[in-house]
């Protein structure tokens, strides 16, 4: 049986959510399909387990019914698995669910599961009720049926993955798209991952750390938390991860993320923080060595009967007025080890309202606690448009000396990638602002190191841009090269650092005019802007070039995965090598060198674990399993997905980067025959349109066709049709033929050409935003001097002339 892929599995969560969407939004529908797919996971795991104590039993001489009976005895699991009884296990509830009364069915099963298993799973899945009304109506029993036999298409145990947390990756994945779906309420679980990777990195934390999160979502951070010690070639297991949430269906949701990420210990408690913090040891608050947290913008709260009022030593905020924001800021402050670190977001009010929040600032930062404050970009969170910061936070003790009494503002509000719906924070972005926070350094335009005699004089307002103003200069305007002509030689010098990174010298791109302007050449400046690409493409084959050589020294790191297995090690190597070889070339930054290789990591990164533990031929059956299985979604009973859902995963999967290795030809096979088809079609539709003499946009040549002539073009267009159908039909099993004829050696060339494509692909595209960054400099050189008043002038003239030429023909002059 071919192991489940991450792509594959995806699909078939996202289509188990197709089943319940119409009357339910995102926000209503999500703990139906988590509590699903963790009831058929600890199933299908429990029957794995079982099956092997059974035969451990037998071998140590037990008979067969000996042997079964043990294997129903809860307490033999301990430590292996959950123990899942018989009405909650899969293939009961598959026998019964016919019947009727699924939903009754399902929420017997999880409380089944709860009560056996009461000290990791209390509480945990109460609170999914598949009989409960939704508007005036339960769900049909039909739609929990096709749940059920959606959910019974794949198994879900450790050996049928093809990477060890891929069901902790799809859980984060629907988590993702959830948030996406739900809008506003998606704010209430989910930090996007770009800003929680940030932060973590920010933070820093190590091995045998505690770490927590005291408004912690879906527990995201904490994850990633965990995640950036073992890509540090460190032992996460003995991390303690705590957190409290304050919603109950979030807290569930967060206890199921963990549990499937395989961290079985984490601390996870539901509440409110603010009014009952509950993470103690010996009666005082647990202190922590990391704290990351999003806590909800603009709450209300109250005092009374607030537990561990000594959390805010700098004063309580107004209660009404939705100012909580620094209170949650403060509990980071309380709970951290004297040299621990946090890091939370807050809205930017908490920078510069007065009142008692200045005063809340004030006593924060004459005690030396915060670090740094971070802008970030608008529209970067779900639930809210407006731009959001982050404060990093430290503990009682002395800060370094180089530090002391000091705030670095960084202002990243221009630091992200434009989505459709909501921006993006991605890994270049990240390295820039973590580069900049571990330098604490004066950056202009982006950074920059207060001193607290200076906030002082500011009243301790900490609004960013007063101390950092990255609001471009503006566009220099030369009054003279407007009026005669020409290029000052000053703005093309203060620019010339950009051409040269691209090996060209800004000034062979103009005539010498004389000692402070250039002219633009007789060529004119458009035709010596469209020259600029030629100019630079020796500067980008030698960083191509450079990018081969690194690649064929240390892609042996890949080869070396099945044995080695040191997937962070390999990380990290290729990582700092590359950015330690490319840089010098001087065309991309260190920061977006890091991007790039850190973004292609991103991608890759799940085929890279299956390589560790599949080998190469594992992650050639693992694309070819999420190609196939694309293409099989018509044949599945999936009369509530969507069409065009269906046709978008089969172009993703026909454009994997895996098929033109294996068929080069095809793609362009399947071009031609589209396009023949399409065009075809046009002419056919546009020969047997129904026209008037005054339609000038057909073809009246082909307007009128007798009969004959109009099955003949059906019966071609039916027989181009046919082509198409059969190059399109013949996709898979010419994939897997291709795939057939491969050996070992070949094998490990096509998967390393694979991710040698992906990773140089994403080189060139940001050395092409570079390039067109010079050629857009030059460019509006031309737009702002390229036309003289004497130029204005003339034209006005000549346009003069003739207006009054054409009223004299028309006799009004």
């Amino acid at each position: 049986m071919a192991r489940l892929t991450l792509p594959q599995l995806e699909r078939h969560l996202f289509g188990a959510a197709d089943i319940l969407r119409g009357k339910m939004d995102a926000s209503e529908f999500k703990e139906y399909i988590f509590g699903m797919l963790f009831l058929k996971r600890a199933s299908d795991e429990f029957d794995s387990v079982r099956q092997r104590l059974k035969a451990e039993q037998i071998k140590a001489g037990r008979s067969e019914e000996e042997a079964e009976a043990a294997t129903n005895a809860p307490w033999i699991y301990r430590g292996k698995s959950f123990f899942v009884p018989e009405e909650a296990r899969w293939q009961y509830i598959k026998d019964n669910s016919r019947a009727g009364g699924v939903g009754s069915l399902l929420n017997k099963a999880l409380d089944a599961l709860e009560k056996a298993n009461t000290g990791a799973l209390e509480g945990v899945l109460e609170h999914i009720d598949f009989t409960r009304k939704v508007g005036q109506s339960t769900i049909p029993n039909k739609r929990l049926q096709s749940l059920v036999d959606h959910f019974d298409r794949y198994r879900l145990r450790n050996e049928d993955f093809e990477f060890p947390d891929l069901l902790g990756a799809a859980y984060e994945y629907l988590i993702g798209q959830f948030a996406d779906s739900a809008g506003k309420k998606g704010g209430e679980f989910y930090t996007p991952r770009g800003v929680v990777r940030m932060m973590v990195r920010l933070v820093k934390p190590g091995p045998d750390m505690r770490i927590y999160d005291p408004c912690s979502g879906s527990a995201g951070m904490l994850i990633h938390a965990k995640e950036y010690v073992e890509e540090h070639g460190h032992d996460a297991r003995n991390l303690t991860l705590a957190g409290q949430e304050y919603n109950g269906g979030t807290w569930a949701i967060s206890k199921m993320n963990m549990i499937l990420h395989g961290v079985l210990n984490a601390d996870l408690r539901n509440d409110d923080t603010l009014a009952n913090p509950l993470h103690k040891e010996g009666g005082e608050l647990m202190r922590f060595d990391r704290v990351l947290t999003n806590p909800p913008f603009s709450l209300n709260y109250s005092t009374s009967g607030m537990e561990h009022p000594e959390r805010f030593k700098y004063g309580f905020a107004p209660e009404m007025g939705k100012k909580a924001d620094l209170m949650f800021a403060q509990h980071v402050l309380s709970v951290l080890m004297p040299d621990g670190i946090g890091a939370t977001v807050m809205p930017h009010g908490v920078l510069f309202r007065g009142g008692k929040e200045k005063e809340i600032r004030e006593g924060i930062i004459k005690d030396d606690r915060l670090e740094a404050v971070i802008g970030l970009p608008a529209n970067l969170f779900y639930g809210t448009g407006i731009p959001a910061c982050i404060l990093v936070l430290r503990g009682s003790a002395q800060r370094p000396e180089e530090r002391r009494n000091k705030v670095l503002f960084i202002n990243a509000d221009r630091e992200y990638t434009a989505g459709r719906a909501q921006n993006y924070l991605e890994p270049e972005h990240t390295e820039k602002i973590v580069s900049a926070f571990e330098e604490y350094r004066d950056i202009p335009g982006f950074a920059r190191v207060v001193g607290i005699s200076e906030l002082r004089e500011n009243d301790f307002n900490l609004n960013i841009r007063r101390y950092v103003d990255n609001t471009p200069p503006p566009e220099p305007q030369d009054v003279r090269a407007h009026l005669h002509g020409g290029v000052p030689k000053k703005e093309v010098a203060d620019k010339a650092h950009l051409f040269q990174a691209f090996g060209v010298d800004p000034s062979t791109l103009f005539s010498e005019r004389d000692a402070d302007y250039y002219d633009f050449l007789p060529e004119g400046w458009e035709r010596t802007a469209e020259r600029i690409s030629e100019l630079a493409e020796p500067a980008e084959k030698r960083l191509h070039g450079a990018f081969e050589d690194w690649w064929s020294r240390h892609s042996k790191r890949l080869t070396e995965l099945p044995e080695s297995h040191a997937v962070m090690d390999a990380r990290r190597e290729l990582l700092d090598s590359f950015i330690a070889e490319l840089e010098p070339l001087g065309l991309i930054d260190r920061h977006e060198l890091a991007g790039v290789v850190a973004a292609w990591w991103g991608e890759n990164k799940h085929d890279l674990k299956t390589l560790s533990v599949h080998g190469f031929e594992g992650v050639v059956e693992g694309w070819l399993t999420t190609i196939s299985t694309a293409f099989e979604l018509d044949e599945e009973r999936a009369e509530y997905w969507d069409k065009q859902k269906i046709a978008a995963e089969k172009r993703k999967a026909r454009d994997h980067r895996v098929v033109p290795a294996l068929l080069p030809d095809y793609l362009l096979e399947l071009e031609q025959a589209e396009s023949k088809y399409a065009e075809l079609s046009a002419r056919y539709k546009s020969a047997t349109a129904k026209v008037t003499e005054e339609d000038e946009s057909v073809d009246l040549s082909e307007s009128f066709l007798n009969t004959a002539e109009v099955k003949r073009f059906r019966d071609e267009a039916t027989k181009v049709r046919r082509e198409l159908a059969t190059v399109e039909g013949a996709f898979i099993a010419r994939l897997t033929a291709a795939a057939a004829t491969l050996d070992g050696s070949s094998r490990i060339s096509l998967v390393l050409e694979v991710f040698r494509e992906s990773l140089a692909d994403r080189l060139d595209s940001r050395a092409s935003v570079g390039r067109h960054g010079v050629e857009n400099v030059f460019g509006a050189w031309g737009e702002r001097y390229g036309v003289t008043l004497h130029d204005l002038e003339a034209h006005c003239d000549a346009a003069a002339i003739r207006v009054e030429q054409y009223l004299k023909e028309l006799g009004y002059v």
